[in-house]
């Protein structure tokens, strides 16, 4: 019987700083099968509880604008920009195929050649 391969924890970072993205897991909801337990945050403030002394944020829940306070780090966890930046820094440029490449990355590429454009005729 082939063994299963051991599987990695996500250890959750100790702080975030305002404005980084995360990812909340309200976890009552979660355990309840209740939907809506997960959702994508804006830090906005760190503070540190006063009952018991735990680092807590603030968090601004990103599909409706709402305030959500006191968020427990423990049920939260980074988006890097780099996963939310992948389909563009990996578009094939070099196809001919401009179908392949996201809207995200078609967007971008259009922004840069128009600057690069803009550029060129300032320089003339």
């Amino acid at each position: 019987m082939a063994q299963q391969p051991p599987v990695q924890a996500v250890q959750p970072r100790t702080h975030y700083i305002k404005g980084d993205m995360v990812l909340f897991r309200e976890a009552e909801r979660f355990w309840l099968g209740l939907p809506g337990h997960t959702f994508v945050g804006r830090v906005e403030r760190s503070w540190t509880s006063t009952h018991n002394g735990k680092l807590l944020y603030d968090l601004t829940e990103l599909s409706g604008n709402r305030a959500r306070a006191g968020i427990d780090p423990e049920y939260m966890r980074p988006l890097p920009a780099a996963d939310a930046m992948h389909d563009i820094d990996t578009a094939p440029l070099s196809g001919t195929d401009t179908g392949a490449m996201t809207p995200a990355a078609v967007a971008w590429l259009r922004q840069h050649l128009a600057q690069d454009r803009s550029t060129l005729s300032a320089q003339r």
